[in-house]
């Protein structure tokens, strides 16, 4: 039995009539007639009384009807529901993202994501970039948001935007009286980092920024996550880089400085699965670049 078996069924079926039924199935009638009688030989009991002048269903035909609409129904159903998830309309999506990110660009992305797939389910995973990798490879993610960018097997990584940093000091701090800064005048100041393991890892970035100027920054604190880093330097422990998208937060104790150019600049970059991207992935990728248009 083949689906356009019970379609030739239900149209016969509904219209009684195997001329009206032929017309709107666009088939000639003849073989119409043919395949319901394979029908029937198939299931082993007829379908409908026939005479020259009338067609009418069998009580099986009448319980038949019933399931075959039930059937085609359900396929519908099932196709419909494949068409969304291959549209990247429902099911679920993993976002892992570095903290830094959580300031203004995520935000802005999930909510434009949001807008056009209301009811696919976000798992949202803090993540630094290496865990990321792990998350991704383990399939507990679908996409990341890395700082800085990766280079792994298997991994493709998009670069998103190049952000500027900013020095984050004490409030009171000399170098807060000032507009701008080298980074160099920062080689004398006990600095709080971000751990260095696992690999990569963004306070690799930072060090190697400073060691581009001449010095190597004194790190007296590590915080793994970057709003224990402002309080640390709200504080006064210490100082630190971050993207100029912190900012936002408002901190008390905290002044932001920029820097003379060429501005420090770090880079957010989307990670995924190679040759496994998803329509969802797509989307969110999609929404992350209509977000980047719009700054």
């Amino acid at each position: 039995m083949e689906l356009r078996h019970l379609r030739y069924f239900i149209a016969v079926a509904e219209e009684l009539h195997f001329g009206r039924a032929a017309e709107r199935l666009c088939i000639a009638q003849p073989p119409l007639s043919q395949q319901i009688q394979q029908l029937e030989r198939e299931l082993g009991f007829r379908l409908f009384h026939r005479t020259q002048r009338h067609v009418e269903l069998t009580a099986a035909g009448q319980l038949m009807l019933e399931e075959a609409r039930e059937v085609l129904a359900g396929l519908e159903r099932a196709a419909a529901a494949g068409r969304r998830v291959a549209r990247g309309e429902v099911g679920w999506i993993g976002i892992g993202f570095v903290g830094t990110a959580t300031y203004e660009f995520l935000p802005a992305a999930l909510s434009a994501f949001r807008a056009l797939h209301p009811e696919v389910e976000l798992v949202l995973r803090e993540l630094v970039s290496a865990k990321q990798v792990q998350a991704l490879r383990d399939k507990r993610i679908h996409i990341g948001l890395a700082r800085p960018g990766v280079v792994e097997k298997g991994i493709v990584s998009v670069p998103l935007y190049q952000e500027p940093l900013v020095a984050a000091l004490p409030t009171r701090h000399p170098l807060a009286q000032r507009e701008h800064l080298t980074l160099a005048a920062l080689a004398e100041e006990p600095f709080i980092l971000f751990p260095r393991h696992p690999k990569p890892s963004y306070a690799d970035y930072l060090i190697s920024l400073c060691e581009g100027v001449g010095f190597s920054p004194q790190v007296v604190q590590e915080a793994a996550e970057i709003h224990t880093a402002i309080s640390l330097v709200a504080a006064a422990l210490g100082v630190t880089l971050v993207p100029a998208s912190v900012q936002s937060a408002h901190r008390e104790g905290i002044a932001y400085r920029p820097f003379e150019v060429p501005q420090p600049t770090t880079e957010l970059t989307a990670i995924h699965r190679a040759g496994e991207i998803s329509p969802l992935v797509t989307a969110f990728l999609k929404a992350m670049r209509s977000v980047i248009s719009g700054q």
